[in-house]
Formats: C-alpha cells, structure tokens, sequence
C-alpha cells in the first residue's frame, strides 16, 4: 500500500478525530481529569497517524523524500507508546479517580517509554527495529515485533485491569474501557503479518469513535447529576414497556416529589440540595431490582418504571421503598428528614394510554398526594396552637 493510498486511510482517520476534539471543545466537555485523558488520546492518535503518513515514502528519491522517510519512521517508532500509555492513565482515572495515582502510574509509563526510545535510537546504526537502504526503501529489522509488543501488552493490561476492577467503573463507561483493545489488537496483529497497511492506528480510530458514541449517548439518556436516568429515558422505557404490555402483563410507574426540596435549598444551600438529590438517587436504584428502572424526571421529580403488573405488588414495591427512605434517614447523613410525595399506577393495558398521558396521570396522583400532605401538616400545627 504505497503512500497515496495510506494518505487517504489516514487523513480520514485524523479527520474524524478532528471532528471528536472539535465538538467535545465546542460543547465545553474538557473540564475533568477523565475528559482531558480522553483528548490526550485523540490528540497523540492524529500526531500518530502524520507521523505515520510521513514515514510512507518508500521508494521516493530526491531532495526531500528521503529525510521525510527518516524523520517520519523515526518519530513513529519513538512515540508508538505514547498512546497507549494515555489509555492506561485514563482506565487508572476511571477506576480510582486519583490524581497522585495517575503521576505515579506516569513515572512507572516512562520504564517501557524509555526502553523503546533507547531501542529506537540503537536502531538508527543497528536496524533491530528497521532500516532505510540507499533506495530510500523501509525495511522491517529482527526485532521489530518487540515495538509492536509494547504497545500490545499497555493496551492488553488496560482491558485486564478494566475487566479485574469492573465494578469500581460506572456503568456509563464500563463497556468502553473494556470494547476499547479489541480492535488495536486486532489491527496490530493484523499489522505485524501483512506489511505494507496502517491497520494499528486506523483501528484505534475506530475504538476512539466507538467510545465517543456511547459516552454521548449516556449523555443524551442520563442525568448529569445523580447519574441515573433522565427524562428522555423515562420516555424511552415507557414507550418500551407500553409497547411490549398484553392484557396479561404491563408495568407500574411511580412519580415521586422530595418533600421542601425548595426549603432544603434555601436553609443548607444548593451544594447540600445536590448531596440530598444524588442520596436520594443512589437509595432508589439500590432499593429496586435490575428489571426496573429509576430517572430523574427534573428538579426534585423522581420516575420509577417498575416490572410489576398488580396492585398488590406495587403497595409491597412502596412499602420496601419507604423502608429504604427510613434507612437513610437513620444513618443520619444530613441535618434534615428526606420524605416524599408520591403518585402510582399499574398501567392498564385497555386504556391505550400514550407515554406522555400516563405520565401526567401519575403526576396528577403524587401532586393530589403532596396538597394531602401539606393539608394535613397545616391541620397537625394548627391543633397545636
């Protein structure tokens, strides 16, 4: 594959990582540690990829070919690690969101850095890792395998340590980190048997863009916040569940509405209203099963999607929740009592209710709950006078 073919391959590739790095800066998406590794791969991938088009030049004589062939496979071969060596800082990020961790992850990075570059530099009157005859002709040396190792085994011990410490990772990025190696193996073993191809780096292009996708997606499906699901995943579910409902089996759905949300953030401040908002978001997705689902409709609105199809399954699913409100209220980790408004229904299949109508519905339920409530509180402080 000579160099105007490899040209085009990869001056795709750097375009679509272009694009990544220009609508992650035009979104403001590069504010965390995590989010900076991210860039810093996509940037040494398209440093890889010039770098990888310049060292193509075989053949080519003349003034100009020649130096661009030595400096082009030279700088390659010396930054080849760089990549991975990013990868691994932004799984260790992943996993233990420690910046001291990640400076010595950094030093512990340059033992492999530096050998390679030691290698690299020996090559030049050597040729173990390659040469470039009086034709300007690259040719492959005895242990140019060993360079492409390096750069298997950093990616290989980022998809171990990924799979070994799985359940410290959120779920958003979960499948990323662990997709992410396949196809770099595969492109650098498809690499190191058939010469002449820039599968490694274009693979890894394909990684990046893959990973770029599913983080948008969590974005587009996610709240930012607490981390569950938003809005558009409450729609998404119950269209879902809608669809798949028969006579036999539907679903319930649960509005829920902290109580003086408002109070809590005018008394404690908003820093303390969003440690109450991510509490109480955690306590509800541990308190129901992995069939069901918990968004945050918006503001203090939560929205459960529960695989329950009878009215007497749905008063024991509240009661376990209200027992979970209970929990977090004993251990006592805020100055002040979370409870709860709520609104519930089992869905009737005979109704043909639309996602949207059943929402209001519900909602329409937990705010008769919440006037309920402040009525009879209003009713308690007055019999108290």
């Amino acid at each position: 594959m000579g160099l105007t073919n490899n040209l085009v391959l990869n001056t795709f590739g750097v375009f679509v990582l272009t694009v990544i790095c220009v609508y992650s800066f035009k979104r403001n998406e590069i504010r965390s540690i995590q989010q900076k590794l991210y860039i810093a791969v996509l940037l040494a991938n398209i440093l890889l990829l010039i770098l990888d088009t310049l060292s193509r030049a075989d053949g080519k004589l003349g003034t100009i070919y020649p130096l661009i062939n030595q400096v082009g496979n030279f700088m390659l071969f010396l930054l080849v690690p760089i990549l991975a060596s990013i990868w691994c800082l932004h799984v260790n990020f992943q996993v233990f969101h420690d910046l001291k961790k990640i400076k010595k992850l950094t030093l512990l990075l340059l033992v492999p850095f530096s050998i390679n570059a030691g290698i690299v530099i020996i090559s030049q009157f050597t040729g173990w890792y390659y040469y470039i005859d009086t034709n300007n002709i690259y040719h492959r040396g005895p242990f140019f395998v060993a360079s492409a190792m390096i750069t298997i085994l950093l990616i290989f011990a980022a998809f171990v340590f990924s799979v070994l410490n799985r359940k410290k990772i959120s779920k958003k990025n979960l499948f990323s980190l662990i997709f992410f190696p396949v196809p770099p193996l595969l492109g650098t073993l498809l690499q190191i048997f058939i010469y002449g191809y820039a599968f490694t780096l274009n693979s890894v292009v394909l990684s990046l863009l893959i990973v770029f996708l599913d983080m948008n997606e969590y974005a587009i499906y996610n709240d930012h916040l607490t981390g569950i699901g938003n809005r558009k995943k409450l729609d998404a579910v119950l269209n879902e569940s809608i669809r798949r409902s028969s006579p036999q089996r539907t679903f319930s759905l649960v509005m829920m509405d902290i109580d003086d949300f408002k109070k809590i953030n005018d008394t404690y401040g908003h820093v303390m209203g969003d440690k109450a908002l991510k509490a109480y978001a955690k306590m509800l997705k541990e308190c129901i099963r992995s069939r069901d689902f918990v968004v945050r409709h918006g503001g203090d609105e939560f929205g459960l999607v529960l695989d329950v199809y009878d009215d007497m399954s749905l008063e024991s699913a509240l009661r376990r929740i209200n027992d979970c409100v209970d929990l977090v209220n004993d251990m006592q980790q805020f100055p002040f009592r979370l409870g709860f408004a709520q609104g519930h229904a089992v869905y009737d299949y005979q109704s043909h209710l639309t996602a949207e109508d059943f929402i209001k519905h519900v909602d329409m339920l937990m705010y008769e709950n919440k006037r309920e409530k402040q009525l009879n509180y209003s009713l308690m402080q007055y019999s108290l006078l």
